[in-house]
C-alpha cells in the first residue's frame, strides 16, 4: 500500500489505514504507549492508529513526529496538499494533539533537525542551506511567490480538485478561470495572511510576512 498521504480522497486515504496496519492487542492493552512516526501531513494515519490503540486497550496514547510540523506546501515536485489541508496549519500542539484524539504529540525541532544533518555532514563539503519551506514557509529558490502562484497550486491540488479530475471534469488551470476566491487575513494587512501560521506562544514578527491562500 501506497504513502496515504498522495492517496486520492479522505475515504480512500482513511480506508488505507486500516488495511495496512494492524494492532497486537497483547502490546497496548493496559498500558500508555508512545506511538512514533516519520511525519504527520494531513493527520489521517495518525488519527486512525491513535484510534486503533485505544480500541486495543491503551490507557493513554502519545504521538511522536520525526518531522517538524508541516504547515505549507511543497513547491519543489512533491504532492504535499494545500496548507489548508495540513493537520498543523493554524493550530498548536494541543489542537493538533487534540484533532487526532492523542494525550499529547511532541515535534522534531526544525533547527535541531538541521543542526543533527550538519554534524554527519563532509567537513570539506559542509552543508549550510536546507530546504525546510514545508516546515517554515521560506523557500529556497528565494523568489516571493504571489497571490496568483499559490492561488493556483490551491485550485490544482485541493481534494475537491482532484476529485473533479477523477469525475472528467475541466479544473481550472489559472486564477481567471477561476471562481473569485476569498481571502480572510490573519494580520494587520488587508488580503495578507501571516506566514507563520504557527500558535505556539513564541512568534516574532521577523518570522511573519505574506502568503496568498
Amino acid at each position: 500500500i501506497a504513502r496515504t498521504f498522495i492517496m486520492p480522497g479522505q475515504a480512500t486515504r482513511k480506508k488505507s489505514v486500516r488495511l495496512k496496519l494492524n494492532t497486537i492487542k497483547s502490546e497496548f492493552a493496559g498500558r500508555n504507549v508512545l506511538l512514533v512516526d516519520d511525519s504527520v501531513v494531513r493527520g489521517t494515519t495518525a488519527g486512525e492508529i491513535v484510534q486503533m490503540a485505544r480500541d486495543a486497550g491503551a490507557l493513554k496514547v502519545y504521538f511522536a513526529s520525526a518531522a517538524p510540523a508541516i504547515r505549507y506546501p511543497n513547491i519543489y515536485g512533491i504532492d504535499i496538499p494545500t496548507r489548508n489541508e495540513l493537520i498543523a496549519y493554524e493550530r498548536n500542539e494541543k489542537e493538533i494533539a487534540a484533532k487526532i484524539g492523542c494525550d499529547w504529540i511532541e515535534y522534531q525541532d526544525c533547527h535541531d533537525l538541521e543542526e543533527a544533518v550538519r554534524s554527519i555532514s563532509d567537513p570539506e563539503r559542509p552543508l549550510t542551506t536546507f530546504d525546510t519551506s514545508c516546515f517554515t514557509g521560506i523557500y529556497v529558490t528565494g523568489e516571493k511567490i504571489g497571490d496568483e502562484y499559490f492561488g493556483r497550486l490551491h485550485q490544482l491540488r485541493n481534494d475537491s480538485a482532484q476529485e473533479s479530475r477523477r469525475n472528467g471534469v475541466a479544473v481550472p488551470s489559472s486564477e481567471s478561470e477561476a471562481p473569485e476566491e476569498t481571502i480572510t487575513s490573519s494580520g494587520g494587512d488587508e488580503g495578507c495572511e501571516s506566514m507563520h501560521n504557527d500558535k505556539r506562544d513564541v512568534v516574532t514578527d521577523a518570522q511573519k510576512g505574506c502568503e496568498a491562500i
